[in-house]
C-alpha cells in the first residue's frame, strides 16, 4: 500500500487547481493506485436488489430483522457491512424510514469522521475539509434542494451522536454533490449505488484522459474472512504515461460534442474544460458528418434536416423505452435509420444511439441477427471515435460480440469477444468479474469456432441444441444511454 503514495504526488495544476501528477513511469493496464471508499450507499430505487455490504445484484437477499432496510447477500455479507451500518440501523428505526440515498451517504461519513478522524489511512492524500463544495457555485433552486436535505438530515441525525454546525453538513453535502462516485454492480453494467473516494477526487478531467477509473468489488465469498478484500476503486493507466505527466479521467462521455461536453462539464462540476480535445474541436466534425458515396457528399441542408430528424426521434425513442413498449421502440428506430442512414456518416452520434438503443433492444427481443447487425455497427462507429483503449468501447465490443454469438455469426462473434477481452485487460484487469466472464467466452467461441471450421452442419445442430438448453444469460432490459455508465460521478436528479 505505501508503495502506491510513492507513484502519484499532488501538485497544483495550471488553472485547475489541485491534481494528482505520476511520479515515475507507467504502461498501459497498470494500476496507479487503489482506493476503498469512506462510505458508500445503495440507491433509493436499488435498496432491496443489491447488497447493501458488496453491491451484488441478487434475486433473494436477507433483510436487516432490525431497520428492516438494508438487505444482504447472507450473513458474511451483513457482518462485514455492520460497522457501517450499525448506527445507520439504529438511526433508521428512530427515524421511522430510510432517508434518501443524500443523507445517508453524509451520515455514513459523518459517523465515519466522528470515529477515526479525517485521516483514515496511511494512503488518503487529502481530508474531506480540504475537498471542494462548489456552494458558491450554486443556483438558487440547487440550494433550495440541500436545505430540504439538511433539513430532514438533521431530523435523522441521532441525538446521541456527535453534533456539527450546519456549515459543515453543509460542506459535506456539497462534497457529495460534485465528488460522488457512481457505484456499479458486480458485473459494472449498470450504476446502483453512490460512494466517496478522497483521492479520485484529487485526479482532473480531460476529455482524452490518460487513466480510467473502475470499481473493483472485492472479494467477500471466501469463508475466511483473512481472505476477503474491499470494495475499491483502482485508477489504471490507458497507455504510456511519463514520470512527471498529470494524471486525468475523463467525468463525462467522450460522445458528446465538445460544446455539449463543456456545458455538461460547467454545470455538475463548475469548471470550463479548456482540454485538446474541446480547444481544437476534435472529431466534432465526425460525429455530425454526412456520408460520404464514391465522392459524394451530401449537402450541408440535408445533413441538418437529417441531424434534427434524428435528434427529435431519439426523444420519442426515450418515451417509448420508458414506458417499455420495445415494438414501438423498434419501429421509431429503424424508421429512423432507413431515412437518415444514406445522408449521415457512420460516425454521426445520433446514428449510434439509435444502433446501439436497436442492438440492444432487438436482443433483447430475441432477434438476434437484426440486433449483431447494428450492434458491428455501433461498435465500427464507436471505434472511429473512442480512444483506442476506453471501457465503453470494450463493454459494447463485448455486447457485439454476445450478439453475433447469439445469432450464430461466430467468426465476427469470436472477434469481437477478443477485441473487448484486450480492452478490459487494460480497463479492467484480469482478475475483475467482467474479465473473467469474457475470457470464458473467449474460450467458448474459440471452441465452436474450430468446431465450425470443421464441420459446418455439426456446429449449427450442436448450437440449436445449445441454445433451447441455456441462453445466455448476458441480457437485461434495455436502459437508456444515460443510465449505462457513461458519466464518472453520480449526479443527483
Amino acid at each position: 500500500v505505501t508503495s502506491q503514495k510513492k507513484n502519484v504526488a499532488v501538485f497544483d495544476s495550471p488553472g485547475k487547481g489541485r491534481g494528482l501528477k505520476a511520479s515515475k513511469e507507467f504502461w498501459a493496464g497498470d494500476v496507479i493506485f487503489t482506493e476503498p471508499s469512506v462510505s458508500a450507499v445503495v440507491f433509493d430505487g436499488h435498496s432491496e436488489r443489491i447488497c447493501h455490504s458488496c453491491f451484488r445484484r441478487q434475486d433473494k437477499l436477507q433483510r436487516c430483522g432490525q431497520c428492516k432496510f438494508a438487505h444482504y447477500c447472507d450473513r458474511t455479507c451483513q457482518r462485514a457491512g455492520w460497522a457501517e451500518h450499525k448506527q445507520e440501523c439504529s438511526a433508521i428505526k428512530a427515524y421511522g424510514k430510510a432517508p434518501n440515498e443524500n443523507i445517508r451517504l453524509v451520515a455514513r461519513i459523518m459517523w465515519r469522521i466522528d470515529k477515526e478522524g479525517s485521516v483514515m489511512s496511511d494512503m488518503q492524500l487529502v481530508t474531506l475539509d480540504e475537498l471542494e463544495d462548489h456552494l458558491n457555485d450554486m443556483t438558487e433552486d440547487e440550494l433550495k434542494e440541500f436545505k430540504v436535505d439538511i433539513h430532514n438530515f438533521l431530523d435523522y441525525w441521532p441525538r446521541n451522536s456527535k453534533q456539527h454546525t450546519v456549515e459543515y453538513i453543509f460542506h459535506i453535502f456539497g462534497v457529495i454533490n460534485c465528488n460522488g462516485f457512481s457505484v456499479s454492480d458486480q458485473r459494472g453494467l449498470q450504476a446502483v449505488g453512490v460512494g466517496l473516494f478522497p483521492n479520485l477526487c484529487l485526479v482532473n478531467h480531460d476529455c482524452w484522459p490518460n487513466c480510467t477509473v473502475i470499481l473493483n468489488h472485492g472479494n467477500q465469498s471466501a469463508v475466511n474472512t483473512i481472505f476477503h478484500s474491499q470494495r475499491r476503486i483502482e485508477l489504471r493507466s490507458l497507455g504510456k504515461i511519463e514520470a512527471g505527466e498529470e494524471l486525468t479521467v475523463s467525468y463525462v462521455d467522450y460522445l458528446n460534442l465538445s460544446e455539449e461536453r463543456q456545458r455538461l462539464l460547467k454545470t455538475q462540476y463548475f469548471f470550463d474544460c479548456t482540454c485538446e480535445h474541446c480547444k481544437g474541436r476534435i472529431k466534432d466534425d465526425l460525429k455530425m458528418a454526412g456520408r460520404e458515396v464514391d465522392g459524394v457528399k451530401p449537402s450541408e441542408d440535408q445533413v441538418k434536416e437529417a441531424t434534427d430528424f434524428c435528434f427529435e426521434m431519439l426523444e420519442k425513442m426515450e418515451n417509448a423505452r420508458i414506458s417499455g413498449n420495445y415494438h414501438e421502440l423498434v419501429k421509431i428506430c429503424q424508421n429512423t435509420v432507413d431515412k437518415t442512414e444514406p445522408i449521415l456518416a457512420d460516425t454521426h452520434i445520433y446514428l449510434l444511439r439509435m444502433y446501439s438503443t436497436l442492438s440492444e433492444v432487438q436482443a433483447y427481443l430475441q432477434h438476434f441477427e437484426d440486433a449483431a447487425e447494428y450492434a458491428r455497427k455501433m461498435v465500427d462507429g464507436y471505434m472511429k471515435l473512442y480512444h483506442p483503449n476506453n471501457a465503453a468501447l470494450g463493454m459494447a465490443a463485448m455486447r457485439a460480440g454476445v450478439t453475433h454469438w447469439q445469432a450464430g455469426l461466430i467468426e465476427v462473434g469470436h472477434g469481437m469477444i477478443c477485441k473487448a477481452y484486450a480492452i478490459l485487460m487494460v480497463t479492467h484487469g484480469a482478475t475483475h468479474p467482467i474479465t473473467k466472464d469474457l475470457e470464458a467466452m473467449r474460450i467458448q467461441t474459440e471452441m465452436e469456432l474450430r468446431m465450425f471450421k470443421q464441420n459446418e452442419y455439426v456446429y449449427h445442430s450442436m448450437r440449436e441444441a445449445a441454445l433451447k438448453n441455456k441462453p445466455m444469460t448476458m441480457m437485461h432490459e434495455p436502459k437508456s444511454v444515460e443510465e449505462g455508465i457513461k458519466n464518472l460521478f453520480h449526479r443527483r436528479k
